[in-house]
């Protein structure tokens, strides 16, 4: 690149970064934010709905912020960027394990980067403004590399729950757009490639895309939508986007959905055919989650709002007796003059292997570690995990009645 395009590039991105920052002064969250235009997307009223509910943190979130910052502090620092090091006790080994990998993935994207071009960019929690095709539309992106005819967006994922996929994801292509605002004038961009680095899923996905088509999605389904979405207009409509949902407890839409199950006058068992069933298999996880978080908001309704649902009340639940103090017990059997009242056990797993460090884990009880195969568990064909050998599970386990 010539270096007055370099210069240009300077003071875009300079420009566009100062604006953006006295934005994000005003707003710390767009309305419909990128991480959230799953939802928006495919029911367009939500955004409006989830608006009457408060942004809650939850132990989850608040770790997947630490992980972050740890990776944009690594990369910082191995770029040579001022970065001042995180300090959270959400930190432990195995975050600085998964972001170390993050870093490694970043550089090879780098890396392959310079094959086609001298210097490519890298730009980390880089704020990106897609507001021309989304009202007040803006995000961060964890990490956007940009070479000669290619941008790269990196989204880390920390998240264990919800194996997210790289494939048409509109968070990334909301991303996407807003890098190509800044360097689509600078660079000759034909292609965008978008990867979710998901390490504790061990799931790393990419798909790449043409600027073109990225446009015209943005044009042709972004836009309407978030013209829709911004007024709290369209049709409600229920999908596996609905787990993030604030508002997915009291949705009518979701709740009529659940109750076609339970609306249906069904036979006993033996009496259903094969289709029926399948049907009835297809909908129950839906409905065993729904039914437990309309459970779950009720209890802590009543427990900590004093809410009084008719026909229902709190009473104390079942629990487990326990020692009041051990050091205590235990003196007083001594003296009682009981002996073998101690059990010893080995400590978990987990808490080896970060005592050993892995390296040590693996060659001093590598063969003594052994993993018994998972209890069978229907589940649905999309599932990831290869299907059993139905011989195999007879051999393995007994069937109790």
């Amino acid at each position: 690149m010539a270096e007055t395009n370099c210069q240009k590039l300077t003071t875009v991105i300079t420009k566009k970064s100062s604006k953006m920052r006295r934005h994000f002064k005003m707003s710390n969250h767009a309305f419909l934010s990128p991480s959230s235009s799953h939802r928006w997307l495919n029911c367009t009223p939500s955004a409006v709905l989830e608006s009457k509910f408060e942004n809650k943190s939850t132990k989850a979130s608040e770790e997947g912020t630490v992980a972050h910052a740890w990776c944009e502090h690594k990369l910082k620092t191995a770029l040579h960027r001022k970065s001042n090091e995180p300090i959270s006790p959400f930190t432990n080994d195995e975050m600085q394990e998964y972001t170390d990998s993050y870093v490694a993935f970043v550089f090879e994207k780098f890396n392959l980067a310079k094959q086609n071009c001298k210097d490519p960019l890298i730009l980390i929690e880089q704020k990106v403004d897609f507001s021309e095709y989304v009202p007040n539309g803006f995000g961060t992106a964890d990490c956007i590399i940009v070479s000669e005819s290619q941008i790269h967006i990196i989204d880390f994922k920390y998240g264990m729950g919800v194996l997210v996929d790289a494939f048409d994801n509109p968070q990334m292509k909301c991303y996407a757009l807003g890098a190509l605002k800044i360097f689509d004038r600078l660079y000759d961009i034909k292609d965008v490639s978008m990867s979710i680095f998901q390490p504790r899923r061990d799931n790393v996905s990419t798909w790449t895309v043409s600027a073109d088509e990225l446009k015209g999605w943005a044009e042709n389904v972004l836009k309407p939508k978030a013209e829709l979405a911004v007024k709290g207009e369209g049709d409600y409509c229920v999908g596996d986007w609905c787990t993030f949902c604030k508002a997915s407890v009291r949705c009518r839409a979701r709740a009529e959905s659940n109750l076609k199950l339970a609306q249906e006058e069904f036979r006993l068992p033996p009496l259903l055919t094969d289709s029926e069933i399948e049907k009835i298999l297809s909908v129950i996880p839906n409905l065993t989650k729904w039914a437990n978080e309309i459970m779950a908001y009720a209890t802590e309704s009543a427990v900590n709002h004093g809410k009084h649902w008719i026909g229902f009340k709190i009473v104390e639940g079942r629990s487990v007796r326990k020692y009041k103090d051990e050091i205590a017990v235990a003196k007083a059997l001594e003296d009682a003059g009981y002996k073998d009242i101690y059990r010893k056990s080995l400590i978990t797993l987990t808490e080896m292997q970060k005592l050993l460090g892995k390296q040590n884990f693996n060659e001093i009880l590598g063969n003594l570690i052994i993993k018994p195969k998972g209890k069978p568990a229907l589940v649905p064909e999309t599932d990831k995990r290869d299907a059993m050998t139905i011989t195999d599970v007879k051999n393995e386990f007994k069937t109790e009645d």
